[in-house]
């Protein structure tokens, strides 16, 4: 079986991470071909030997299909980064890690360029958009919606009922409490707790989570 080609946008450590992802996928099914990374920033060391191939504006030029996937945190930047990727050959992967259990019974969907990672738990009719990223040992209730470009960092806990807006950074270990719901591109401190609703473009902190900057 041949393998698919794929290529990481993103140097940094959660590029890193993702290949680590595909590697533990590999060991599972091999299927992938990771064939390099793109930033628009040149490493000065890329992990494996894997060569670094230019940037997001090189990767528009491809002449064959190509699997990518993105390795950036920042719900912001990851959002500019695929808006400026519009050549129609490339592809993006929903790459959940093999620990996850994802069965049709239980209802849940997946954008295309979503990726979940090791020990993360989603429950049942759970909608993630596009390009949402779930770090390790995520949970997420019941009918909660994670619209695109969503970021959850390691051990976050969405209720049931949750909808987080286009954008929303969670900061590890913070917590939202069922039916709560948080505006686009806001921003949860780490350890938080959100026990309200929160607007767009802000971000909140401490238990229980308060606004402590708006900027739109």
């Amino acid at each position: 079986m041949s393998l698919k080609k794929i290529v990481i946008v993103g140097t940094g450590g959660l590029g890193r991470e993702v290949l680590m992802l595909l590697h533990q996928l590999n060991t599972v099914s091999p299927q992938w071909e990771v064939t390099g990374f793109y930033d628009d920033a040149e490493p000065e060391q890329l992990p494996n030997h894997l060569p670094y191939l230019g940037t997001v504006r090189d990767l528009n030029n491809a002449q064959f299909p190509v699997h990518v996937a993105i390795g950036i945190g920042n719900p912001t930047a990851k959002a500019d980064v695929v808006k400026r990727l519009f050549n129609p050959l490339l592809m993006f992967p929903v790459l959940v890690h093999p620990s996850v259990a994802n069965e049709e019974y239980q209802g849940n969907t997946f954008g295309a360029g979503t990726i979940i990672c090791q020990n993360c738990i989603l429950t049942t009719n759970v909608t993630l958009g596009q390009h949402v990223f779930l770090n390790l040992s995520c949970t997420v209730g019941h009918d909660a919606v994670l619209h695109d470009f969503c970021s959850l960092m390691p051990q976050v806990a969405v209720s049931g009922g949750v909808v987080l807006g286009k954008g929303v950074y969670g900061g590890t270990n913070s917590t939202i409490l069922q039916n709560r719901k948080v505006g686009a591109f806001t921003t949860i401190g780490a350890g938080a707790v959100v026990t309200q609703d929160l607007p767009s473009y802000c971000t909140a902190v401490g238990v229980p989570a308060r606004v402590t900057t708006q900027s739109a």
